[in-house]
């Protein structure tokens, strides 16, 4: 069973490619694709502990600069947009995101709900850079949290 997870970890994190694999995969996952970084920072990780800071620094701007690309991606898709059907759910929606501000872009750590919350910021043509500064914020604490966590129930 050991070697099994061995295995698995050494095909997860990519050791000959390291740090710069782990940057694309997590841009990759904060783009509305589906794919989770996780499992890559934590058997890279698993098999370099050393590189625990550098690690979880390029997770977190990977991910972050996939989330600024959903921002980017909302506001174009604003600009295109020629009428948009606002539904009363939509509208609560969008109001409390008008509401919270920039702020929002705190909770892009989500799962299935962050990432196209990075767009609707964009759409709405929240602040870039203030943004860019909570999805940054909510993506490390993400990554620090469950990296933490995981080596914690996995220490060997």
């Amino acid at each position: 069973m050991q070697a099994w997870i061995d295995t698995l970890l050494h095909l997860l994190a990519l050791p000959e490619l390291g740090l710069s694999t782990l940057f694309v995969v997590s841009f990759i996952s904060a783009t509305l694709l589906p794919l989770g970084s996780e499992p890559a920072l934590f058997g890279l990780l698993k098999l370099n502990p050393d590189l625990f800071w550098p690690a979880i620094a390029v997770a977190t701007a990977g991910n972050t600069l996939g989330g600024a690309v959903d921002w980017w991606m909302g506001y174009g898709a604003h600009k295109a947009m020629d009428h948009y059907h606002r539904s009363p759910h939509h509208l609560r929606v969008l109001s409390w995101l008008q509401r919270l501000g920039p702020k929002a872009c705190l909770l892009s750590w989500l799962p299935l709900l962050g990432d196209p919350l990075c767009a609707v910021a964009g759409w709405l043509r929240l602040p870039f850079w203030p943004c860019v500064g909570w999805m940054l914020i909510g993506k490390f604490l993400r990554y620090l949290g469950m990296t933490v966590g995981l080596l914690y129930l996995f220490p060997n």
